[in-house]
């Protein structure tokens, strides 16, 4: 399979969309009405390429070494990115920051802690959790009208839930796979 194709074009343009996000969402301090629309089109443009690459790579047989590792890197890159920018700006809290990151370093961590035994795929639990954070985000980025504040945090409150679960489902399913591969 070749290195360079449609799919990992998209994890490239995601992962270099990252610091083009972070730039264009503190512009002004983030204050600026205009750039908070342009953080969020970037931000858009960027996750999209997540819903599409992978898609592609599987349907069209150009799934790479480099896609299996990079689709990852670039999603927790724009994800962190994000809370990160969100939370540097007080527009989110930290422990929503803290939550979520540590989640995923924790699955990361998993995922080579298990990786001589096996892969874990994807959960049904972890698409939901992807596009709660994706679409709790994108609206935290968005100048909303201050009246929708309290339904962007129950979103994001919700998206913290859901991915602390599928966590602590995927440590379940780490360590029922770690036990039947040392079993045999």
């Amino acid at each position: 399979m070749p290195l360079v194709n449609i799919a990992n074009a998209l994890t490239v343009v995601r992962l270099v969309l990252v610091p083009v996000f972070l730039v264009v969402l503190f512009v002004d301090g983030g204050q600026s009405a205009a750039w908070r629309w342009a953080a969020f089109a970037v931000f858009a443009i960027a996750s999209l390429t997540d819903t599409f690459d992978g898609d592609l790579a599987r349907r069209w047989g150009l799934v790479t070494d480099f896609g299996k590792i990079a689709d990852p890197i670039a999603d927790k890159a724009l994800t962190g990115s994000a809370l990160v920018g969100l939370s540097l700006l007080g527009e989110l809290g930290w422990w929503v920051t803290v939550t979520i990151a540590a989640r995923e370093v924790g699955v990361t961590l998993l995922r080579f802690w298990v990786l001589r035994h096996g892969v874990i795929p994807a959960s049904r639990g972890g698409k939901i959790k992807t596009v709660l954070q994706t679409v709790a985000l994108g609206l935290a980025i968005m100048p909303l009208p201050t009246w929708l504040d309290p339904a962007v945090a129950v979103l994001m409150v919700a998206a913290v839930v859901v991915t602390v679960v599928t966590g602590v489902d995927y440590l379940v399913r780490a360590l029922r796979l770690r036990a039947r591969g040392r079993a045999t």
